[in-house]
């Protein structure tokens, strides 16, 4: 009877570290530029609604993975990534509930290669070409509203589009995207870049 139970343990232990969930690498802002765009995030939510969570640029889109999967290839990836600036283009509008507002980023060669060179690492591949963008508002909102939030982000930080920051530090995240509340996602590891 003990040998059966043990046996059954292990086999569910086994599934667990087998399972499968949906993992995402962010880009994460240093941490006074993460209190300004939290700060522009809160002003949004407050008119438009939507979930919260945390400023992040992503780099490599949601792929499913066991966990020890993805922080062997997290870790693998940060290894030679260096620390890159990232600049805002403007405040722009999306077509899909996770871009709905968003921060355009540059697409400077820095942003792109770290991108691609994480993304191979992960074998992600893009159906499209890379668009690096810090969202400030998820929602199905009508054309109408998103231009409203557009222009409501403009009146809450009139400098946002003069923001330039470094990307020191890179996140494994755990990023459900059925998940629409975000209130399952959650970061698995973080990696400090070298300057």
């Amino acid at each position: 009877m003990e040998a059966g139970t043990t046996i059954m343990q292990q086999v569910q232990v086994s599934e667990a570290v087998l399972e499968k969930h949906v993992y995402s690498v962010w880009a994460l802002p240093r941490e006074d530029v993460r209190v300004r765009v939290k700060k522009l995030m809160e002003g949004l939510r407050s008119e438009f609604g939507g979930p919260q969570f945390e400023p992040h640029v992503t780099v490599v889109g949601a792929i499913r993975l066991t966990e020890a999967e993805a922080r062997d290839r997290f870790k693998k990836a940060c290894e030679t990534v260096k620390t890159y600036s990232a600049t805002v283009e403007k405040v722009d509008t999306g077509t899909f509930y996770y871009q709905c507002v968003y921060l355009l980023l540059h697409p400077n060669a820095e942003v792109v290669e770290a991108s691609a060179h994480c993304c191979s690492h992960f074998g992600y591949n893009r159906s499209d070409a890379y668009m690096p963008h810090l969202s400030l508002l998820y929602g199905d909102l009508t054309d109408e509203e998103k231009k409203q939030a557009q222009d409501k982000a403009y009146m809450l930080d009139e400098g946002i589009c003069s923001l330039s920051f470094p990307i020191s530090h890179l996140a494994l995240c755990k990023t459900d995207t059925e998940d629409k509340s975000c209130k399952s996602w959650e970061t698995v590891e973080e990696c400090a870049l070298q300057p």
